[in-house]
């Protein structure tokens, strides 16, 4: 062969061992990206009340066995959480307490995923609906509908005025902040039955009619967090069929959400350590990673 001919060979080949040592170094590189992964929201998103507790933060009573932590195990994912315990809405852009920046300050142009739960505490809903239905349902012997009665929509009518707009804003903040993320809005687990529980009057002490009443309520806020995703481009998740027999009615093993009395968390009528397992594993499952 004439060694200019010769040339061309050995240079074409050279070519291609770069080209193929590329390809396999560029498809090695892409198998191996670790998530850079954000977690925000408020104590269901933090897991408070489940242990260990995470000691960078005793403030936000945040547990190292939450649900991102749960997802971040199993993906590889490189964590960020920045959730804490009683957060609204406003503290995605306010710092919630001395030291605790805002939560979206945890985003960046390089954040591929971020979930949350978040509006619970918004109006302070959750606590104010379960503490006046547990007091009327106390004061009723567990009759008749008296949480209901006393409160008739208020409780929905900031879920729709405040809550929903409140929610929209958030999730622009975070969308605005991790332009290039994947936003993951998760709906909550229910946290009572669909109709009363007798044997459940002690642990969850809610008059007969006003089980569905604070059903309902959670219902709405559910419907608003979905809303409020579809709106703004992020992804819902939605545990209503999935927690369904898993409220906090039910037996230890069985019950996502601890019970008002008599249960076995620091803090009650919120997800315990198989609650948030359940949470990360459906939530997994939505977004399809594995």
């Amino acid at each position: 062969m004439p060694k200019p001919a010769l040339r061309r060979v050995m240079a074409a080949t050279a070519a291609a061992a770069g080209v193929l040592t590329l390809g396999v170094t560029d498809a090695s590189a892409h198998a191996t990206t670790t998530l850079d992964y954000v977690a925000l929201g408020d104590s269901y998103s933090a897991g408070s009340g489940v242990l260990p507790v995470d000691p960078t933060n005793l403030l936000c009573l945040r547990s190292t066995a939450n649900y991102p932590h749960v997802i971040a195990d199993a993906t590889g994912a490189r964590l960020k959480d920045v959730t804490c315990g009683a957060a609204q809405t406003s503290h995605f852009t306010e710092a919630q307490y001395p030291g605790v920046a805002p939560q979206v300050n945890a985003l960046g142009a390089g954040t591929d995923l971020v979930t949350l739960t978040i509006g619970g505490n918004d109006n302070s809903t959750f606590i104010n609906a379960i503490t006046a239905c547990g007091s009327a349902g106390v004061l009723s012997g567990g009759k008749g509908s008296p949480c209901k009665d006393k409160n008739g929509t208020s409780f929905d009518d900031q879920i729709e005025n405040n809550t929903y707009p409140a929610l929209k804003a958030a999730l622009r903040e975070v969308m605005a902040a991790a332009p290039n993320a994947r936003v993951a809005a998760l709906g909550y687990p229910w946290i009572t039955p669909a109709a009363a529980d007798p044997s459940c009057f002690l642990k969850l002490p809610i008059a007969a009619g006003d089980v569905p009443y604070l059903r309902g309520i959670q219902a709405h806020l559910n419907d608003v967090v979905e809303r409020a995703a579809e709106e703004t481009g992020a992804v819902f998740v939605d545990f209503a069929a999935v927690s369904e027999g898993h409220d906090a009615c039910q037996a230890p093993g069985t019950r996502w959400i601890e019970p008002l009395l008599f249960g076995h968390s620091l803090v009650p009528v919120h997800p315990n350590a198989l609650g948030e397992r359940r949470m990360a594993e459906h939530t997994m499952d939505a977004l399809g990673l594995g």
